[in-house]
């Protein structure tokens, strides 16, 4: 939003690591921040910062090590259960192997007070929280997927316990980051910003961790720097609108490496690029995250390597009761440790503007498809991740189906078809023939990924959509198909739709008994299919970081 008041305080620091470029970016960073009025609803609050929610993520994704236990123990903090909502959705079953799903709530808090005002946060009293991820692992412990909840998207309110012990009567629409600042504390309302996701999800938290400016600052520095790229070099104007003037570098264009105060600034970035709206700042957001948990992966749990991490992570960390202790926390990050890179995916919860304001509205039918999803422990990309297998009624293993031809193929070394993105959709009854189409894609070197069954399963011919300026890419993916169909989109990035003929060159059955799929006892049967406003946007942490950081016109 444009004319955002005191989106940057006054401060200095070193320039971010390019690649390829040293020294430091001239000039001292300006421009005051003007005081929130207190008492005032976030709507109207004069600072939106995002504080990126980083401390659970490492938590639940690196593990600790039994030598930084007691050190760890006396900086764990942990808010009122009580005020956790008594009516809440029903816990998830484990299975007879002990496979359970866990849902945990990453909260980014630009806590009010000194320390944290000099890194972006208010002076004056209050919290908010403008950054919300709805973390599900599955059952199986190899897949994860955040959901970034928009701060500005209307909610309705749940009942919430006040700081003097008083509930609120709840019912009323409001944004939902005002849960976060209900009742007004330093240390925000995480209780009521739980009661809230699971009125919204019908999906119960079973864990909620939330950490400020100042432990997000440490922990970027703790692990040497985290990678990002932009597409355009950001100035002291964009950071801080108020300024009305371009002012010094802050982030220069392209890959580079950054940590603390411009660890921030990538986080918080609205203005001077794409449409200047929160949802690409939660693109960034995502890439951040993603980029962050792959570089924790690669260099390893060693005690050595986590110590500094973990005391940083946690002296600025407020966890639920179930996780207040080193011992919880070791115990529920080494259960979660195998999850890879590949399978931990991020999308938005399906929106759209609002035609009376700035504000969001989520698309009911759509989310309410991703929430059963969840529910079903069924992956984005249509996997089972419950952790059952296919033969759990007691019935053999289907025997393995041939390879779908792989021909004809690019050279192996051929950059062009690495740089299109292709997402595979089932048009068909057969299972997996998705991932099939998807592993020919990526011996043929295009970044492919299945994004799981299609809204029909009645295409005959496979079909090739493309959006605006794609043909020639789409036409490179067609390659690969035989006798597929191109057909253009007004939705952006290339799409195949695996159809029978497909099946039927592959070798394998075209479709299912009449009546439907088949099914197997003690699997659920899986929702209904996600439609391509969820799949198409969704990131993996092992993408690109240079891919899908910005939304709109602009950059």
């Amino acid at each position: 939003m444009a004319g955002r008041r005191g989106e940057s305080p006054a401060r200095g620091g070193g320039a971010p690591k390019t690649e390829g470029t040293t020294g430091s970016v001239p000039g001292q960073r300006g421009g005051g921040r003007a005081a929130a009025r207190k008492g005032a609803k976030p709507k109207k609050n004069a600072k939106k910062i995002v504080a990126w929610s980083t401390a659970g993520v490492m938590v639940v994704l690196a593990g600790v090590g039994g030598a930084i236990y007691f050190k760890l123990n006396a900086n764990i903090k942990s808010f009122d259960g009580d005020a956790i909502a008594r009516n809440r959705p029903p816990e998830a079953q484990a299975d007879a192997d002990g496979n359970k799903p866990v849902n945990v709530l990453l909260i980014g808090s630009d806590s009010r007070g000194k320390n944290n005002s000099d890194l972006g946060g208010g002076e004056e009293g209050g919290a908010r929280s403008d950054t919300t991820i709805l973390l599900h692992v599955y059952a199986d412990h190899k897949h994860g997927v955040g959901i970034s909840i928009p701060r500005n998207a209307m909610v309705q309110m749940p009942s919430c316990k006040l700081p003097n012990g008083k509930w609120t009567k709840g019912g009323n629409t409001d944004l939902f980051n005002a849960a976060f600042s209900m009742g007004g504390s330093d240390d925000g309302n995480p209780a009521c910003t739980q009661n809230t996701v699971e009125k919204l999800t019908g999906i119960r938290v079973d864990h909620t961790l939330v950490v400020d400016f100042n432990g997000f600052s440490a922990m970027t520095k703790a692990v040497n720097g985290v990678d990002i790229c932009l597409p355009k070099a950001i100035y002291e104007g964009d950071i801080n609108p108020n300024l009305h003037k371009k002012g010094d570098l802050v982030l220069p264009q392209g890959k580079q490496t950054v940590e603390g105060q411009q660890a921030l600034d990538y986080v918080r970035l609205r203005h001077g690029i794409g449409d200047g709206s929160d949802i690409g700042r939660m693109m960034r957001q995502q890439a951040f995250l993603s980029s962050l948990a792959s570089k924790i992966k690669k260099d390893g749990m060693s005690p050595t390597t986590l110590l500094p991490l973990a005391d940083a992570a946690t002296k600025s960390l407020t966890v639920d009761p179930g996780l207040d202790s080193a011992d919880k926390l070791l115990s529920f990050s080494l259960s979660l440790k195998n999850i890879d890179m590949h399978n931990l995916k991020f999308v938005t919860a399906p929106w759209r503007y609002r035609t009376q304001d700035k504000n969001i509205d989520l698309v009911e039918a759509d989310a309410n498809k991703l929430w059963e999803t969840l529910k079903a422990d069924q992956t984005i990309d249509g996997q089972n991740a419950t952790g059952q297998q296919p033969d759990a009624g007691g019935t053999s293993p289907a025997p393995q189906q041939p390879a779908p031809p792989t021909t004809p193929a690019a050279p192996a070394g051929d950059a062009a078809n690495s740089a299109i993105r292709v997402a595979v959709y089932n048009g068909t009854l057969l299972n997996g023939l998705a991932g099939k189409a998807t592993d020919q894609l990526k011996s043929a070197k295009f970044t492919a990924s299945t994004a799981g069954q299609a809204m029909s399963t009645k295409y005959k011919t496979t079909t090739i959509e493309y959006g605006p300026g794609q043909k020639a890419s789409a036409e490179k993916v067609a390659e690969q198909f035989p006798g597929a169909s191109l057909e253009s989109s007004t939705s952006r990035g290339i799409s195949v739709i695996v159809g029978q003929d497909f099946a039927a060159a592959a070798g394998l059955a075209s479709g299912a008994p009449a009546g439907g799929a088949p099914t197997t006892p003690g699997v659920q049967t899986p929702p209904q299919p996600l439609p391509t406003t969820i799949t198409n946007d969704a990131r993996s942490a092992d993408d690109d970081i240079c891919a899908n950081t910005s939304y709109g016109s602009g950059g």
